[in-house]
């Protein structure tokens, strides 16, 4: 376990956080620490623990927009994956459709070539 210092709202906080992840909670810590600037810059001072409960609930905010577009998302992918089976089993029933054409048509011209060889007589053999 790690630990470092992050600056808050002007307020030196040291954090636990796993090995490794130092550098996230850096960020983290300096994207709230601009929310409140940001929300300072504003309304002016408020009071501390107003503007770091303004700036939490901006995040949260931008985060249930976020799930909600995500979730969106998902359900459009599930969709289009949906589609997708449809095409590929359409594509393959009309794949099995033009081969059975394909060999009828080669049937009936079997069977054609047949006859005009009996009818032609002793003759040339045609195909």
């Amino acid at each position: 376990m790690s630990h470092i210092n992050v600056t808050i709202n002007g307020r030196q906080y040291r954090m636990a956080c796993e090995e490794g992840q130092e550098v996230r909670l850096l960020k983290l810590a300096e994207s709230l620490e601009s929310r409140v600037e940001e929300l300072r810059g504003k309304f002016g001072e408020i009071g501390d623990a107003r503007l770091t409960v303004m700036a939490a609930l901006t995040v949260c905010d931008e985060l249930l927009d976020a799930n909600a577009r995500m979730h969106a998302l998902e359900g459009e992918l599930e969709n289009l994956r949906s589609v997708r089976v449809a095409a590929t089993d359409r594509a393959r029933t009309t794949q099995i459709a033009v081969a059975n054409a394909l060999n009828a048509a080669a049937d009936r011209i079997e069977k054609t070539t047949q006859v005009l060889n009996r009818t032609i007589g002793g003759g040339v053999a045609i195909g």
